[in-house]
């Protein structure tokens, strides 16, 4: 088994005011030659935005974009629709850029801080059609159990969004010494375990709120909740980039 471990305060971070940005990952002015990618996995953002305010008109192509709220209102308009959507919190949404697209974001609140995550993975069919989906999940159903948000179009499961990627997301709200067991889909894969909140131990390592871990090169592993804890797992194909 590979292991590596990201502590919450090794994150790059930018105060831009009216945005508060942490990446796991090398992104805009933050750069760090060991923390390019994940496999497939190239960027994880933990973004706060104050009210009113956003992301202007701005392009992407060939990536597939996850946005994950955590707290407050996300609106979201791109070159597909001419109308802002709201993304709430227990809702995912995603963006396959493909051959390219131009979208906003911006807190739909004008007096609540917005707080979500953003997730960038590099796509295994280029040059696609763009394509825009969002989905509510219910938060019961993952009450110490694994929810699956997103998979592969190649995936059986009728339930979850899509992507191209052969990939997996998924979230679990664990009670105080619970503990679970994670089989990767692939060996060729590895995960990438974001606590959202609590503490956990995954193996014999402890991670406290908004630490990380990588793992590969393994079928599976467990983890343990010390105390109610809520963990987002990325389990990608470990290519090299």
């Amino acid at each position: 088994m590979k292991t590596i471990i990201h502590k919450s305060d090794t994150r790059g971070f930018a105060n831009h005011g009216w945005l508060q940005a942490n990446h796991s990952f090398s992104f805009a002015n933050f750069y760090n030659p060991e923390k390019i990618n994940f496999g497939a996995l190239r960027v994880l953002n933990d973004d706060v935005i104050a009210p009113k305010m956003g992301f202007g008109t701005h392009p992407h192509d060939n990536m597939e974009i996850i946005t994950i709220p955590l707290r407050g209102e996300l609106k979201h308009r791109d070159s597909m629709h001419d109308e802002w959507q709201s993304v709430f919190p227990d809702e995912v949404q995603v963006m396959s850029a493909g051959t390219g697209i131009q979208h906003s974001e911006i807190n739909g609140s004008v007096t609540e801080h917005l707080s979500l995550f953003q997730i960038w993975i590099v796509p295994n069919k280029k040059n696609a059609q763009p394509r825009y989906d969002q989905k509510k999940f219910r938060i019961e159903d993952r009450k110490n159990k694994l929810q699956t948000l997103v998979t592969s179009f190649d995936d059986e499961d009728i339930d979850s969004l899509k992507i191209h990627q052969d990939a997996k997301i998924s979230r679990i709200d664990m009670d105080k010494e619970h503990s679970i067991t994670y089989e990767l889909k692939d060996n060729t894969h590895g995960v990438y375990v974001m606590l959202i909140r609590g503490e956990v131990a995954v193996n014999d390592d402890i991670l406290s709120q908004r630490d990380a871990i990588g793992l590969s090169a393994t079928k599976s592993f467990k983890l343990k909740a010390f105390q109610n804890s809520e963990l987002l797992f990325i389990e990608v194909p470990m290519l090299e980039l």
